[in-house]
């Protein structure tokens, strides 16, 4: 009896470990393509703009 179970429990383990692949393949995916969505606002003029602005006002500021 317990060989039976120890066997089925190896047999859903092994089914699993594609599936947590995957799940990690999904992941990044999704972690790519944000950083692709958030490098195209970055980049873009209007954004790209305010953020030299805002440099600017950092390194001119007086302490």
């Amino acid at each position: 009896m317990y060989g039976k179970v120890r066997a089925r429990l190896r047999a859903l383990a092994s089914r699993d470990a594609g599936m947590v692949t995957s799940e990690y393949a999904m992941g990044i995916i999704a972690a790519v393509a944000f950083a692709v969505l958030l490098y195209e606002v970055v980049t873009s003029g209007q954004v790209k703009t305010e953020l030299q602005n805002i440099v600017k006002r950092a390194l001119s500021a007086r302490m």
